[in-house]
């Protein structure tokens, strides 16, 4: 009995089929299959690598769609090629939990931010490590923290996600003087 459902499991998705063997209908199922095993992955490894963060995080999105993708096109066996992606989901969790505690790891893995601008100065040494030019920085600086000048700017910092952080300057309290004539209420 199990044995033929499991029979039955391998004809509809065309598990242990040549590629070109495989119908149009065996695709798509694949293709919706993969796609509900890549949003439970994402679920349960975090779905920060997902987002704009560091080099570390966007590998694994390439890494898993391209290793995903071939169980769809039957290039690979389809239920090994799920195990890889969850294997693969797994270490990412394994490996953002130890950098979270080993910092010497963490800036290994993910890079480290540099600052870039300190009291309105850019510091040239950094700009050049991180190859990012002046227009570059005054264009984020623009975009990001509404800063026109870098004299406003108290530090900026080159992140380890790529992008550019920018904390404005504090402004001097103004003084305003008021009087108010006599007879006016």
């Amino acid at each position: 009995m199990l044995n033929e459902i499991l029979g039955g499991i391998q004809d509809i998705f065309g598990i242990g089929m040549e590629q070109d063997k495989l119908a149009i209908w065996q695709f798509i199922l694949r293709a919706v299959i993969i796609y509900i095993t890549a949003i439970a992955l994402v679920r349960l490894g975090d779905k920060r690598f997902m987002g704009k963060n560091t080099a570390f995080d966007v590998i694994l999105g390439i890494i898993l769609g391209s290793v995903l993708s071939r169980a769809i096109t039957g290039n690979a066996p389809f239920l090994a090629t799920i195990g890889a992606g969850a294997l693969l989901v797994a270490l990412h969790w394994i490996f953002s939990v130890i950098t979270f505690h080993f910092n010497h790891l963490s800036t290994f893995i993910k890079g480290r931010d540099r600052k870039l601008v300190e009291d309105g100065k850019i510091i040239w040494e950094n700009m050049h490590k991180s190859h990012i030019g002046e227009n570059d920085l005054m264009s984020a600086m623009r975009s990001k923290g509404q800063v026109l000048d870098i004299s406003e700017v108290k530090v900026a910092h080159f992140e380890r996600s790529g992008d550019i952080s920018v904390i404005k300057k504090e402004k001097p309290p103004r003084i305003i003087e008021i009087s108010v004539k006599e007879g006016v209420q």
